[in-house]
């Protein structure tokens, strides 16, 4: 009888031994805090993933992981506090994805935005460029200016899908509203709505910039306008009197009629409803102030010529 309560105690010792010292593992701190990476796979590969920074896991947190619930792969926020092991765990199956946020500025051109794109988030400006060219319906001002809020973590297909998919719902809804969802025509409204985005100083300047496009093209009158030389990797180039003689593409309004075949920048919603919600105006010339930044507008060649000597003036 002594010998049965004897080894007895010692099966209880090895268990309160072997619970104390499992208990204790699970409550020891661990390093992670604010955003990991989780890699795709199971929860052995999580498990080993982490054991680089962290040596102490056991064969057994693997089926803990697995039993408090499932792991979004990807960058995870799991919070600024100190975490213990149970805790980490805990918060790898609930924490949510890592945000980032990737801004287009309106008037900006779409090959200059992927590049500085790739250049900020270490990406591969092709491989950018090719998703992009595989899933947008046209490849200039397609995409819609605004802040985007994505996962943090996504390769360059990812970011291409989440981009290309928010833009076109804007451009259906906005398209169904504001036109008869043509999609040739739509595409001229974009591309006059990229000549006023070049153009206009500011959303109120918008739909008189329209209405001077719309003038000039009833006219038989080249639109002769140097926003539309700012296109593609131009989009940040002073236009030179030198790129007007040279410039031969599509987009050079001084040599040929009419708007360019195709956009020259990614446009806002303002400046789409002002193409193809013009003023009711008679001019037919715009000059920048050089006190205000915004446009003078005239009706005639000698009030336009005015403005330009006056400008002038201002400038020496």
């Amino acid at each position: 009888m002594r010998t049965i309560l004897t080894i007895t105690f010692a099966i209880f010792d090895i268990a309160f031994i072997i619970i104390f010292t499992f208990l204790s593992n699970l409550v020891a701190p661990v390093p992670f805090k604010g955003i990991v990476e989780v890699p795709k796979g199971s929860a052995t590969k999580i498990i080993t993933h982490f054991s680089t920074a962290y040596t102490n896991f056991t064969p057994l947190d693997p089926h803990i992981l697995d039993r408090l619930g499932k792991v979004q792969s990807g960058y995870l926020d799991i919070g600024s506090e100190d975490l213990t092991k149970i805790d980490f765990l805990y918060k790898l199956t609930t924490a949510k994805p890592a945000i980032m946020d990737i801004t287009l500025i309106p008037g900006e051109t779409t090959i200059v935005f992927l590049k500085e794109l790739a250049k900020n988030k270490n990406l591969d400006f092709i491989k950018l460029e090719s998703e992009y060219n595989a899933t947008a319906p046209f490849y200039e001002g397609f995409l819609i200016p605004e802040t985007y809020h994505m996962a943090k973590g996504l390769d360059e297909k990812g970011i291409i899908k989440n981009l290309v998919e928010k833009s076109n719902q804007i451009h259906k809804s906005l398209s169904k509203k504001l036109s008869d969802d043509n999609k040739t025509k739509w595409l001229e409204i974009i591309t006059k709505a990229s000549v006023i985005q070049k153009e206009a100083a500011d959303a109120d300047e918008m739909r008189v910039v329209s209405s001077v496009i719309d003038n000039r093209i009833k006219k038989g009158m080249k639109l002769q306008m140097d926003g539309t030389l700012n296109y593609g990797e131009f989009s940040h180039q002073k236009v030179t009197p030198e790129r007007i003689r040279n410039d031969t593409s599509e987009f050079n309004t001084y040599i040929h009629d009419g708007l360019p075949k195709s956009p020259v920048c990614t446009v806002s919603v303002d400046a789409i409803k002002a193409a193809i919600n013009p003023a009711d105006t008679e001019y037919l010339y715009f000059m920048r102030d050089k006190k205000t930044g915004k446009h003078v507008f005239t009706k005639t060649l000698k009030e336009h010529n005015e403005q330009v000597r006056i400008q002038r003036k201002l400038s020496n």
